[in-house]
């Protein structure tokens, strides 16, 4: 099968949405299509063809073909044999094949031209698709070159898998449209693997190592009876191995260069920060022009900030590496250290040089993976600190199990689980103290976050471990205690398990363990309204500061949470900064995207848009690189995308985020991302499918018997879906339990926004009196916080409106609008800007349309927000006959035609 007919097959199983070729090329008659095995070539010419509108005539040459003259002519007549033409130029084709060698040689030539010319203009209409071209043969290539200049009208596409420009141009025409088909983007990977029962981030995993190759996804996928679990296996000496047929299809890709381009790749491969120095050091002055000829082959890209060579696709170093026996990868490493300027790299090549039975590298690795450590770039740490481990002689089993040890610290600090588990592999296979084999186990289950397997058997494993001691019973408590939150949705249990650990720390003065027990016991009972909460935090911050408790669990990072749920945002970043510059100091990923996070959300609380997206954008990147959940960071990039940037890429990371916890089983941020999610609709105008959202989370919610209001501020957002939809005594009941329950916490920081929403549900009930004072009032005391009052007053306005007062209206409009664009929240920024357009372009004077009755209103409101006419006839206890006849009322009064203008018209309800 040629290499882009199984991404054809692949993507018509996978649905829509698959990238084919760029708009760009309509109305192009010559296009060249260019991209490596696998990419999807095929079906980007296809679908080109179809937006000709012509029939598609296929010629697909393969490799057989190359060094047979005219089979590419051949083919093209065989396809249409039912034409005159086409048999006179088969004849011509005979002719010359019974006459290589004639002195008639080039008279030949020019009758085959002619013949070819002549069949072109006798076909048909059609567009003329050669797939494969890099395997036509240079003899027809020349033919149709010069006939396809008489026929300029004809549509060609030609599909190939380099693009190398010549002097006179593409044998499909001079002018031809060359196209490199795009990689895919991870959600389109996404698509195309949905039959597979994957999680997000073993998609995330393809995604890096296919390169976006579709092709090579697929077969990453496949691997291990359709599933891809561990999409790469390991050899005997714990190098990568692709599956058989990923090796198939990079081995074909990498067929595509020059043995001296392989060769360049191969010493690319074995670093793991290859640049253009260290290469050109190791080739010469040659390097420039082979990267450019593996660029050309998409096998590289170039164009990096920092100089560095980044493989298209990671499987590619992994193939070259794979290639190699033991002892020339040796060699290699030799000459890359003997050329790398950088210690520590040289120290890791020094090690990968040596034998891996001599104790000297080991004592080099950890020596190195120190250094590493030191200056921070804790990835490369991980692999010394492993190296040293593993090359420690096994019956020195205490030097083993500490260097053991350091590298599950080291491989936990970055968040690399595989390493992570290996190294404590080496530690439980050890006879090691309770102390160390619980070390290893509470390390792989930090490291191992939401993916953890067989987390039952593991906690076992550790209390067995632990061996009654009450300091080590404690830390696992505490595991258990996350576990149990998370993932059980449990915080009554989890906040019972973390008391349990703090009492048997504290009773053996084990000062770090109780600070960790109390400050997880404190966030539990914050979410369960418990009024000891604050009690308990004091008591975590009051004790000293162990450095061995990550930084994201400190009870100094809780009590910057708990000043954002308290609104109080500037607290909390004066707080957080500090402790972000200890996080990245020392490497720990996990705890530097959780401190990120908090710091975004305090910046977009504080209306400090742009530095809300930095920490965002940030903490996404380094979410990404990972092998940390994505549900976190999605989370927080969805809250902040939605406020500050793009509500289309907003939506993209919500329903990630939704994804991704689903997959993960992660009852809290399946919770916060279905809040992003609904919030982010209702914002878009799409009350009915915000509802679906908010209605899970409240279920949520209640299931996990969260019952502080400031944690997670869904119960405004429901609200006023609710009343968007017409759902008012729904909406009223929820307002007033929400109040009751933060009124008896203390949580008077919540009751402004359920005030905007109590206003929309008296205007929406016709008291637009009541409904501005309250917004006025609500606007007033949420001074503090620019976004949410700029929400307020934009609800002002549109309250005023209905009111028939527009100069208020329009005043409200404007300061929100002021204030959106001051803090530059983009979004906000233009719905504020369509609501003063729409009411400058209204006269002052309220007669401009007839007014409507209170019945009219409702049930024009209803429909410009969505519903249908059942759906209003039930939520205003009426017949589809009576909503039918008002809303016929309503468009005669309004001089409207149809529900696309009503709802440019008439202002729902929620706004």
């Amino acid at each position: 099968m040629p290499d882009s007919e199984m991404w054809m097959s692949a993507s018509h199983e996978a649905g829509p949405g698959l990238p084919v070729v760029p708009e760009v090329v309509d109305g192009t008659r010559r296009v060249v299509l260019f991209g490596p095995p696998g990419s999807g070539k095929t079906t980007a010419a296809r679908a080109l063809g179809r937006r000709l509108g012509l029939p598609l005539l296929r010629l697909a040459p393969g490799p057989q073909d190359t060094g047979i003259p005219y089979t590419g002519l051949l083919e093209l007549a065989l396809a249409l044999q039912t034409l005159p033409a086409a048999r006179k130029l088969m004849a011509g084709l005979d002719e010359a094949a019974d006459r290589p060698g004639s002195p008639d040689n080039a008279g030949s030539a020019l009758r085959l031209r002619r013949q070819t010319a002549a069949l072109l203009r006798e076909a048909p209409p059609m567009t003329l698709m050669v797939d494969n071209a890099q395997w036509l043969d240079p003899a027809s290539a020349a033919v149709l070159g010069w006939a396809l200049r008489l026929a300029p009208d004809l549509p060609v596409i030609a599909a190939e898998r380099t693009w190398r420009p010549e002097a006179a141009g593409h044998w499909c025409g001079e002018n031809a449209y060359a196209v490199r088909v795009p990689a895919l983007t991870v959600d389109q990977v996404a698509a195309l693997l949905s039959p597979y029962p994957l999680v997000p981030r073993e998609v995330t995993r393809i995604h890096t190592h296919s390169g976006g190759n579709p092709a090579l996804a697929l077969a990453l996928a496949q691997v291990r009876g359709h599933t891809a679990a561990v999409p790469i296996a390991s050899d005997a000496e714990d190098r990568p191995v692709l599956p058989p047929p990923g090796r198939r299809l990079v081995g074909e890709w990498l067929g595509t260069v020059s043995g001296e381009v392989r060769e360049l790749l191969t010493f690319a491969a074995l670093d793991d920060r290859p640049d253009l120095d260290l290469l050109s050091r190791l080739a010469g002055p040659a390097a420039e022009s082979l990267l450019a000829e593996a660029e050309a082959a998409g096998l590289v890209d170039l164009e990096q900030p920092d100089r560095t060579v980044r493989f298209t696709a990671s499987a590619i170093g992994t193939e070259l590496a794979a290639r190699l026996p033991g002892h020339a990868r040796r060699l290699l490493h030799a000459r890359l250290a003997e050329a790398s300027h950088d210690s520590v790299r040289r120290d890791r090549h020094t090690v990968l040089a040596a034998d891996a039975t001599d104790p000297r590298s080991a004592r080099h690795a950890a020596r190195a993976a120190a250094r590493a450590r030191r200056r921070g770039d804790h990835a490369l740490a991980a692999e010394l600190s492993l190296l040293a481990a593993q090359r420690t002689p096994y019956d020195d089993g205490e030097l083993l199990t500490e260097r053991a040890l350091t590298a599950v610290r080291d491989a936990a600090h970055y968040g690399d689980l595989p390493r992570g588990r290996t190294a404590a592999r080496l530690v439980l296979g050890h006879d090691t103290t309770p102390a160390q084999r619980v070390e290893a186990l509470v390390a792989l289950i930090d490291a191992s976050g939401q993916h953890l397997q067989s987390a039952d058997e593991l906690f076992a494993d550790a209390l067995h471990a632990a061996a009654g001691r009450s300091d080590l019973t404690a830390q696992i408590l505490i595991r258990q205690s996350i576990w149990a939150n998370v993932n059980e949705g449990d915080p009554h249990r989890a906040c019972a398990l973390a008391g349990r650990a703090a009492a048997l720390a504290e009773a053996v003065g084990d000062t770090a363990t109780t600070v960790m027990a109390l400050t997880m016991q404190a966030r539990l009972q914050r979410v369960l309204g418990h009024p000891d909460a604050e009690t308990t935090l004091s008591r975590a911050l009051s004790l000293p500061r162990a450095a061995s408790i990550p930084v994201n669990g400190t009870p100094q990072h809780l009590a910057a949470r708990h000043a954002l749920f308290d609104d109080r945002p500037e607290e909390a970043r004066a707080a957080l900064l500090p402790l972000l510059v200890e996080a990245e100091r020392t490497g720990d990923a996990e705890a530097t995207v959780d401190i990120r996070r908090s710091l975004a959300e305090a910046e977009l609380r504080a209306g400090r848009c742009a530095r809300a997206l930095d920490h965002a954008h940030r903490a996404q990147a380094l979410t990404d690189g990972t092998a940390l959940s994505p549900a976190p960071a999605c989370y927080t990039s969805a809250l902040v995308e939605g406020t500050a940037g793009r509500t289309d890429l907003a939506l993209v990371h919500a329903r990630r985020g939704v994804d991704a916890a689903r997959q993960e089983d992660n009852k809290v941020f399946l919770s916060r991302s279905l809040f992003a999610l609904g919030h982010l609709l209702l914002a878009t105008g799409r009350p009915k499918e915000a509802l679906e959202a908010l209605e899970e989370v409240r279920d949520l919610e209640e299931l996990q018997q969260v019952r502080d209001p400031s944690v997670l501020r869904w119960h405004p957002e429901l609200a006023e879906t609710l009343i968007a939809l017409g759902h008012l005594d729904r909406a009223q009941g929820l307002l007033d339990d929400t109040r009751r329950t933060a009124t008896d916490l203390g949580r008077h920081m919540v009751l402004p926004p359920l005030e905007r929403a109590q206003a929309l549900l008296d205007a929406a009930r016709g008291d637009y009196d009541t409904a501005a004072r309250r917004l006025t009032v609500a606007a007033d005391r949420l001074r503090h916080l620019p976004l949410e009052r700029g929400r307020t007053l934009l609800a002002l306005s549109h309250t005023e409106r209905r009111g028939r007062r527009r100069a208020s209206a329009r005043a409200a409009a404007q300061k929100a609008a002021d204030l959106f664009t001051a803090h530059q929240a983009h979004p906000w920024a233009e719905t504020a800007a369509h609501t003063l357009s729409r009411l400058e372009a209204v006269p002052a004077g309220e007669d401009a349309h007839p007014r409507l009755t209170s019945a009219e209103q409702r049930c024009a409101e209803l429909a410009a927000a969505g519903a249908s006419n059942r759906d209003i006839a039930t939520t205003l206890t009426v017949s589809v006959k009576t909503v039918e006849a008002t809303l016929t009322r309503v468009y005669r009064k309004l001089g409207l035609h149809s529900r696309v203008q009503l709802a440019h018209t008439v202002t729902p309800a929620h706004e």
